[in-house]
């Protein structure tokens, strides 16, 4: 058999392929990376190199590559059912999940419903918040609250509900009318103000939309604690509290965004758990599966069940459906997730690894280039400036982070910047000895990024 080589496949690759989130034409300089395999937090490609996947492959993986146990139980499924309708059928997989996460997640949210993707399920929450004040008798409530430099997917509506610029620009008149409150990003503090008394002050801006809007207003959405693709941005778990009182004072629904915060991320199972609250919609996946298929889910309340509850003929059913939902395998990946959470101190390893990232981040803090260096749990973000006093970032089309890139991969680790943000979000399966290198690193491509 013919053996392949990086060479190859990058050919073959760019004669047929259309790569997301990329402008083709970069590859006529930037190489792919083909990768063959995966092993614990590695990745191997076919010239038998290897890359340190310090973004979980987009935020995915969280307990390595080709995990024994997932691997296991996924086999063992195959052999028993690969998929079928979930409309009038039902699986052990399915019904499995659904009752272990209404006891993993806040009291209250009972009722869950699949989707594909994290998009999907974004789609799923949003409609179904329209729907249910549809149902309800008020149909005037079809607005959406969103944060400025949010991210919630590229489908359209996702996109609608999102507000990063690079994203959502060119499709803007394709997209729904929704009103953007300033976020409380604490980048964006005064000197000298912590993060609580910042997301305190910030909470003025949504009290004052939901004041005036609300009865238009079907819905707010967050990411709760951690804006990602907006550049890693952070916030103070009491803006939470805070915007759960609101929507409960003004008659809006909250829904909770978790597909990049959810599993452990940000030190709790559930990002939400910070701020002791519970909302009325939580939208997963991403790490649901532990990368390994894709699924989310939107789990919600007995009251908006409630609202689509009734006899055929009053045509009040959700009939948003997709072709995959549910689907075993997914599931049953899923399901070995929760086990690996349930058989070992996860979260607890995590805030010891969490810490060992700080420490080995913090030298990066005095860097010249660096304007600040945040942390929430198991997401570290660095953020380059061209002006380390005034934070004035550096111009966008330099591509700094790029450069960073470039660096990291010819030492065999998988950083991908956000912009001028570099930021480790690695699987939960890191050594001390593999934290450590990602900090040496981070801090070359730091330093040849700024240059």
């Amino acid at each position: 058999m013919t053996r392949l080589d990086n060479q190859q496949i990058a050919e073959r690759d760019l004669r047929v392929v259309w790569h997301p989130c990329t402008q083709m034409k970069d590859h006529e300089t930037l190489p792919l990376v083909p990768i063959a395999r995966g092993e614990g937090p590695w990745l191997y490609d076919f010239d038998g190199r290897r890359y340190l996947d310090a973004i979980s492959s987009w935020w995915v993986n969280l307990f390595g590559h080709c995990n024994p146990t997932i691997n296991a139980a996924l086999r063992q499924q195959l052999g028993r059912l690969e998929h079928v309708i979930l409309a009038g059928f039902t699986h052990e997989p399915v019904l499995e999940l659904s009752e272990r996460l209404v006891k993993l997640l806040p009291e209250g949210l009972t009722r869950c419903f699949y989707a594909d993707n994290g998009s999907a399920g974004v789609e799923v929450a949003v409609k179904m918040s329209y729907h249910y004040w549809l149902n309800r008798g008020q149909p005037a409530k079809r607005r959406f609250v969103t944060l400025s430099n949010s991210y919630h997917g590229e489908t359209l509506g996702a996109l609608s509900v999102g507000d990063v610029a690079l994203y959502k620009q060119v499709y803007q008149p394709l997209l729904l009318d929704v009103i953007t409150v300033p976020s409380p990003d604490c980048y964006a503090r005064e000197a000298g103000e912590d993060w609580e008394s910042h997301s305190r002050r910030m909470f003025a801006h949504m009290e004052a939309t939901l004041e005036r809007h609300a009865h238009e207003v079907a819905a707010v959405i967050v990411e709760p604690l951690v804006q990602c693709a907006g550049g890693m941005r952070m916030y103070h778990p009491v803006w939470l509290s805070m915007l759960r009182e609101a929507c409960d004072r003004h008659g809006v629904h909250l829904i909770a965004d978790e597909i990049a915060v959810g599993f452990g991320r940000t030190g709790t199972l559930f990002a939400c758990e910070q701020a002791s609250i519970r909302p009325d919609f939580i939208c997963l996946s991403k790490g649901l599966t532990s990368g390994y298929l894709p699924l989310s889910v939107v789990v919600t309340t007995e009251d908006v069940f409630d609202a689509f509850y009734d006899d055929y003929t009053k045509l009040s059913a959700f009939l948003h459906s997709h072709s995959f939902t549910g689907n075993p395998l997914a599931c049953t990946a899923a399901l070995a997730t929760l086990d690996l959470f349930a058989s070992g101190q996860v979260l607890e390893r995590n805030r010891t690894l969490a810490a060992r990232m700080a420490r080995a981040a913090a030298p990066l803090a005095d860097h010249p280039g660096v304007g600040e260096v945040r942390q929430t749990g198991m997401i570290l973000a660095i953020e380059m400036v061209r002006d380390r006093l005034g934070r004035q970032p550096f111009d966008w089309r330099e591509r700094r982070g790029l450069r960073a890139y470039r660096h990291a991969l010819s030492r065999e680790v998988l950083l991908r910047p956000l912009g001028n943000v570099l930021y480790w979000m690695p699987p939960y399966v890191l050594t001390d000895e593999e934290v450590d290198l990602l900090g040496v690193v981070t801090a070359e491509s730091l330093e040849l990024a700024c240059a």
